[in-house]
């Protein structure tokens, strides 16, 4: 479901094509890591926007659950979860179309993921890649981060999501999500409906990585909240080449490539379109005229971030409006469950 921020990454436009608009019910979550950064705004966040527009029924989840299989602060934490709702209300996620809820304040997502963590095998969840990258780093991992996959399925199969957005290093999460719904429906009987899997922006400084507010570089991460002189100053210090034509060849101009991707994407035209921009610049001027484009579409966004901000209380309505909704569908699904299983 999730990676270290989003389930989604960079798709120009959304991959859900199995069934016609106006079917279906779409799930996905964020992390409340802070507010978004760009590739989290180009990969994720315009496609939820775009299925908001597609599908009557959507849901969209900060998944505060999954933050803390790291350590947080728990004062931070809560001014993050507020932080991630400006933001997603700041880029287009409309409340009236999508519901929009904090993940721990509808209980049944936790009830659910131990029932399908009891149909889960060890080996199973030991192979994903999210456990071997991330306790590898840590040198161990706690058993919410071992288990966190299951919440994942749990997050989807509770609302019987039939699309859901994620990205290519979530797939095999979407993948266990689609197995538990096999198992617990041979088990008990038909419930739930096998979800499906519906570019990624990388780092300024280091093009062969995904762009991360983790990167321990800060010139690497362009955030959607960055001053104009702040996007100018990362974008013109993104790592390129020695070649001053700008072209688009990800294989051997990866840092270029880059830059021509996020281009298009702000300026909402085709990579070829970009090309024939750049066409007479060198990569440094070329750099300019990414940093106008970027500026232009972020500001908006910026602005409106930061007076969603100051009305804390507007920004916790918006959320318990969306848990109550949230909770209207987890519920009765939640109660069949139980049945199924033999609690009642």
């Amino acid at each position: 479901m999730f990676s270290a921020n989003s389930w989604d990454t960079f798709h120009p436009k959304p991959c859900i094509k199995s069934e016609p608009p106006g079917s279906g019910r779409v799930f996905s979550g964020i992390q409340p890591t802070g507010v978004p950064h760009l590739g989290n705004y180009l990969g994720a966040l315009e496609n939820w926007v775009s299925l908001q527009k597609q599908y009557p029924s959507v849901l969209y989840s900060i998944v505060d659950l999954h933050s803390i299989t790291q350590p947080q602060d728990p004062t931070q934490l809560k001014s993050n979860i507020l932080d991630m709702a400006a933001s997603l209300l700041a880029c287009g996620i409309d409340p009236e179309k999508a519901i929009l809820f904090q993940q721990s304040q509808v209980s049944e997502h936790a009830e659910l993921s131990w029932i399908l963590g009891c149909l889960t095998s060890m080996p199973r969840l030991r192979h994903l890649p999210q456990w071997k990258m991330k306790s590898k780093l840590k040198n161990e991992g706690s058993v919410g981060l071992y288990t966190y996959p299951v919440l994942q399925a749990a997050d989807i199969l509770l609302y019987k999501s039939t699309h859901v957005p994620v990205g290519e290093d979530q797939v095999q999460h979407l993948e266990l999500a689609q197995d538990l719904a096999r198992i617990f429906n041979n088990r008990y009987g038909d419930l739930f409906p096998e979800p499906r899997l519906t570019r990624k922006v990388k780092s300024l400084r280091d093009p062969s990585a995904k762009m991360s507010k983790s990167d321990p570089q800060t010139m690497a991460t362009v955030t959607i909240t960055d001053s104009p002189d702040d996007i100018a100053l990362k974008i013109r210090r993104a790592v390129t080449d020695f070649t001053s034509e700008v072209t688009f060849d990800p294989e051997t101009r990866p840092g270029v490539s880059n830059l021509v991707t996020i281009h298009a994407a702000v300026a909402m035209i085709s990579v070829q379109e970009a090309v024939s921009q750049a066409r007479g610049l060198d990569t440094g001027a070329y750099k300019k005229l990414v940093s106008e484009a970027v500026i232009q579409r972020l500001t908006p966004i910026r602005e409106e971030i930061e007076r969603l901000r100051a009305d804390r209380a507007h920004l916790e309505q918006v959320l318990a409006q969306g848990t109550r909704r949230a909770r209207e569908l987890a519920a009765p699904v939640l109660a069949e469950v139980r049945q199924r299983v033999g609690f009642c």
